[in-house]
């Protein structure tokens, strides 16, 4: 096992699960400040792996976090390291896919996620992360479309999304995909990985179908 320091958080990993990366900080610190505006409600985390980017968000927010990802060993992890920071008591994991995880009804005020989105047939090119971990379909986004999917359907009027994807290339294709009930407010470019700040476009309402995809 191993331990870094996350925005001030002491965060648990080994190699079954994903390491959390250095730029993976400005999405947590983003998603921090837009939640200062955002609409009552908790915070979902989608593809959440250890947590890291949840907690850092809520950490010194009064925010409920509820986190999602299929992995046994980011369940244990993101619960221990909730548990390290003094934040059980505001976090729940779901262990599910995440077109699986969500009731109808449920809706959050700010939902952050960060899916796999290396292409299938370049994930030999990083052999020290798992495969469940980044690999994200034939052309990376398969799970980011999910995503998309289930901002769409849970965000809160006034809410915000952040989306985490591997290029300027994927946040256009996540744009044109959103289009349709969302909107891109601001794309952030990073040394690695762009951020997608999405919004609702127009009210809540009938769901479009969910991509099937697993977490």
């Amino acid at each position: 096992m191993q331990q870094l320091t996350f925005r001030g958080l002491s965060i648990a990993f080994d190699n079954q699960v994903l390491e959390p990366r250095p730029w993976t900080q400005a999405q947590s610190a983003w998603a921090a400040e837009l939640l200062k505006a955002a609409p009552a409600g908790p915070v979902l985390e989608l593809c959440a792996g250890v947590g890291h980017i949840g907690l850092g968000a809520v950490r010194d927010l009064d925010r409920e976090l509820v986190m999602v990802d299929i992995n046994p060993a980011a369940e244990r992890f993101a619960l221990a390291n909730a548990a390290a920071n003094g934040l059980t008591s505001r976090v729940e994991f779901r262990r599910d896919r995440i077109d699986a995880a969500l009731g109808t009804d449920e809706r959050f005020g700010l939902i952050v996620a960060d899916p796999p989105w290396v292409p299938s047939a370049n994930t030999t090119m990083f052999p020290e992360d798992p495969l469940i971990a980044i690999d994200g379909g034939d052309d990376g986004l398969d799970l980011a479309r999910t995503c998309v999917d289930l901002i769409d359907r849970h965000l809160s009027t006034g809410g915000s999304g952040l989306l985490q994807v591997g290029s300027t290339a994927q946040a256009q294709t996540i744009a044109d995909y959103a289009a349709e009930n969302l909107k891109v407010a601001e794309t952030r470019v990073y040394e690695r990985g762009v951020l997608v700040h999405l919004v609702r476009e127009n009210p809540i309402a009938e769901p479009r179908a969910i991509s099937p995809a697993d977490a």
